[in-house]
């Protein structure tokens, strides 16, 4: 059986069964010292019941007519007698004796003071100089009954106090992990994007130390990725310059050349500068995508950027004759940076675009809760290489053009915004299609 793993619960269970174990023990203690003090309070009465019967006695034995007679002391009223007592003479006769008394469990006089048998405690004292002897005794049972429930009565608030002591034991631990709590929920309610210090401020010194070298390790984090960024956004803008200016040469050259080998080749090197290009420009959205900032300052009508990203793809005869479009005539407000939602649904469409049928259309659908779905048809994505094509560079079974970015950076945006990208493969209910949902959590 494994303890808690809550450091919580395991200080409130050990210093709550510490506590519980501390109130036992002296408990324990307590109740043999009380037993002890009743045992001499008892022996303090019995004595002093002796010592005050025998004068009386002893006057009432030799204010007799006749001697060596016994009498048994009437009482007046029934009661629980406790103590009980014979007067004995130097022979050991009784000449008195209380009205409860039993002799056979009085033994013969040997000395003065305390004698145990196993039913009684009795003691012995003597007057007239040893002739005349008295015997008080009290049941042992009588005395355990009084101690037990002298002990019952200090138990029943134990048994309350012990609770309440471990409900306050977890009560002060609760309060005072209130800090840790705070920074493991300041930790859990970041983002994947941010990096920012966590506040360490109020923490007890043995927690401050993890929260230094938490913002630490951030600090570090956030320069490796701002380097890693920073390179990769600076290297594919770098590479628009020189692309542009070997594009517009290759073009020029294809069209001043007379000669068909040249042209073929500068065609081939049209081709490879516009891929490179291209993924010059998926670079740089995905270093944006990346970099965070992706939640808008104000709320964000998806719809109208939805519009203005499907129009612009429409001047493209071929994908204007494929897309099949549903957007709300209401605006659909979500809280994500304009730029960061049209790269998101440009990516998604033209991933549909490039590697959907060629014969079927691309339903793009954006609900008025700000679900955006990109549905095509097609054969049907393995279930391992489904999860892996959200992977920067990861392309499917495909000869179609691409640079197996646009659904990393679909995901990275998502990410960013706190929202989910579904890709599920085949469509329910179908033996093909593909279909990317862009959803809010």
């Amino acid at each position: 059986m494994k303890g808690p793993r809550s450091l919580q619960w395991q200080i409130s269970l050990w210093l709550g069964l510490g506590v519980a174990l501390l109130w036992i023990v002296a408990a324990v203690v307590t109740g043999q010292r009380l037993r002890h003090e009743m045992n001499e309070v008892f022996d303090s009465a019995l004595e002093e019941t002796a010592q005050r019967l025998l004068p009386l006695a002893v006057l009432e034995i030799l204010g007799r007519e006749t001697d060596g007679t016994s009498q048994r002391i009437a009482t007046l009223r029934q009661h629980d007698e406790y103590f009980t007592y014979v007067v004995r003479d130097e022979r050991g006769t009784v000449l008195l004796r209380s009205h409860g008394a039993d002799d056979a469990i009085f033994p013969p006089f040997s000395r003065m003071g305390f004698v145990d048998t196993p039913t009684h405690r009795i003691y012995f004292d003597t007057a007239v100089r040893g002739t005349m002897t008295i015997a008080v005794a009290e049941l042992l049972t009588h005395r355990r009954e009084v101690a037990n429930q002298a002990l019952l009565g200090l138990a029943w608030p134990l048994g309350l106090l012990i609770p309440l002591s471990l409900l306050a034991v977890w009560g002060v631990v609760r309060v005072s992990m209130t800090p840790v709590r705070r920074l493991r929920g300041d930790i859990e309610a970041r983002g994947t994007g941010d990096l920012s210090p966590v506040p360490a401020a109020g923490l007890p010194s043995e927690i401050g130390p993890i929260a230094d070298a938490v913002n630490g390790l951030l600090e570090k984090l956030r320069r490796a990725l701002e380097a890693e960024r920073s390179f990769t956004a600076n290297s594919a803008h770098e590479l628009r310059t020189p692309v542009a200016a070997a594009l517009a040469q290759t073009q020029r050259l294809i069209a001043e050349t007379r000669d068909t080998a040249a042209r073929t080749r500068a065609q081939q090197i049209e081709v490879a500068l516009r891929r490179l290009s291209q993924l010059s420009e998926k670079l740089m959205q995905l270093a944006k995508a990346e970099g965070g900032r992706l939640q808008g300052k104000e709320t964000t009508d998806i719809a109208s950027v939805l519009k203005l990203v499907i129009g612009e793809m429409m001047r493209d005869p071929a994908a204007a004759g494929r897309l099949a479009v549903n957007i709300p005539a209401t605006p659909v407000l979500f809280d994500i940076d304009t730029d960061a939602f049209a790269i998101l649904a440009r990516n998604l469409i033209e991933n549909g675009l490039k590697h959907g049928a060629s014969h079927a259309p691309v339903v793009v659908t954006l609900s008025n809760t700000g679900v955006l779905t990109v549905t095509n048809e097609g054969t049907a994505v393995p279930p391992e290489l489904l999860e892996r094509l959200s992977r920067p560079f990861e392309r499917g079974s495909t000869d179609a053009d691409g640079s197996g970015l646009g659904l990393a950076i679909a995901k990275a945006i998502a990410s960013g915004v706190g929202a989910e990208l579904v890709l599920t493969s085949p469509l329910p209910g179908a033996q093909g299609g593909f279909q990317a949902r862009f959803s809010a959590q």
